[in-house]
Order: structure tokens, then C-alpha cells, then sequence
């Protein structure tokens, strides 16, 4: 079975930087696609990046950078310049269909993690 496991959350001022980051167990991240949501105070859970099974990464905003280290089996979120709506609980997700298309639905992966908090104050 799949797991996913999110670290990295907290509180951060505005302009500053964090990295989350999403150990996977039970899959190899290089053969998947792995995504990064987020579900602000007040909205829907939304796509924020996502990388899939060739390398290639999309991201809804520049400031986010999604990358993997298939050693560590794990998958990064850079996160820089961050503002206050930056702030909601940030969840790693895997499409288990093996070598599919990239999606930026959620209802496209089937495993999620349990989600970090990130707070950015002002």
C-alpha cells in the first residue's frame, strides 16, 4: 500500500521561504505523478504543482518549484516569497495509474497524505 508522508509546514513572515516535503512509501515517485494541493481558510482544495513520471513539472505559480530525489524517494516543494494567502494545509498526492498523463485534478490521485500546515504572517 501507498503512503505519504508531508513535512516542512509552520509559520513563516511574508517574503520568506519554506520546503515541504513528501516521503513516499510503497511506490516509486519516478514512476508516478506527484502532486501538491492545498486547501486554503475558505476554499476549495486547489492544484498547486505537480511532476510527472518523465521529470516534467508544472506549477500554477512561479514562486513554487516542485522537484524529486528518486534516492530518497521524495518530492519537494520550494516555496519562496510567500504571502499570507499562501496560507492552508498543503497535501502531496500520487496518480497511481502508472505512466498516465499529468493531471491538476484531485480526483485523479488516489494517495494523499495527511497534509502541513504552512502559515504566513504579515
Amino acid at each position: 500500500q501507498v503512503q505519504l508522508v508531508e513535512s516542512g509546514g509552520g509559520l513563516v513572515q511574508a517574503g520568506g521561504s519554506l520546503r515541504l516535503s513528501c516521503a513516499a512509501s510503497g511506490l516509486t515517485v519516478s514512476s508516478a505523478n506527484m502532486g501538491w494541493f492545498r486547501r486554503a481558510p475558505g476554499k476549495e482544495r486547489e492544484f498547486v504543482a505537480a511532476i510527472n513520471w518523465s521529470g516534467g513539472s508544472t506549477s500554477v505559480r512561479g514562486r513554487f518549484t516542485i522537484s524529486r530525489d528518486n534516492a530518497k524517494n521524495t518530492v519537494y516543494l520550494q516555496m519562496n516569497n510567500l504571502n499570507p494567502e499562501d496560507t492552508a494545509v498543503y497535501s502531496c498526492a500520487a496518480d497511481l495509474r502508472k505512466y498516465s498523463s499529468v493531471s491538476t485534478s484531485p480526483s485523479a490521485y488516489a494517495a494523499w497524505g495527511q497534509g502541513t500546515q504552512v502559515t504566513v504572517s504579515s
